[in-house]
């Protein structure tokens, strides 16, 4: 069976994408990773799954887990997480400071430069690092 969600670019159309694009689809793919994970290890009801979702997903969480990872990237995830740290964003975060935004979205940046250029054992490898 095919992937429900088939992307239609290859590898160099994916690396000229602004990093915040990259990020964009990092977010959600993310997100999906840590609901399914809740699901599959927790007999959590819907408004328990959320808020321990958002433990995970918010900023701080995301910065700290890049934090932790760092060292295990390759030179190539190193350079994706440097521009997606760079990428120059407009959003000023609600909840979390703009250092923690910034390494927030830089790991975005990776998870869904991953995705996109398909590279899904790497992805998987990098989700289940801190976890």
């Amino acid at each position: 069976m095919s992937n429900f969600i088939e992307l239609k670019k290859d590898e160099q159309e994916v690396n000229l994408m602004p990093p915040l694009t990259w990020a964009y689809v990092g977010d959600c793919v993310y997100e999906l990773y840590i609901r399914t994970k809740l699901i599959n290890e927790t007999k959590l009801k819907p408004h328990s799954l959320h808020i321990e979702a958002i433990k995970h997903v918010k900023a701080k969480a995301q910065a700290k887990t890049l934090n932790n990872i760092y060292e295990k990237l390759t030179e190539k995830e190193k350079d994706i997480v440097r521009r997606g740290r760079n990428a120059e964003n407009h959003h000023l975060p609600k909840n979390a400071n703009v250092q923690d935004y910034m390494y927030a979205t830089a790991f975005e940046a990776l998870i869904g430069y991953l995705y996109l250029t398909k590279q899904n054992d790497r992805l998987k490898e990098i989700l289940e690092m801190n976890n």
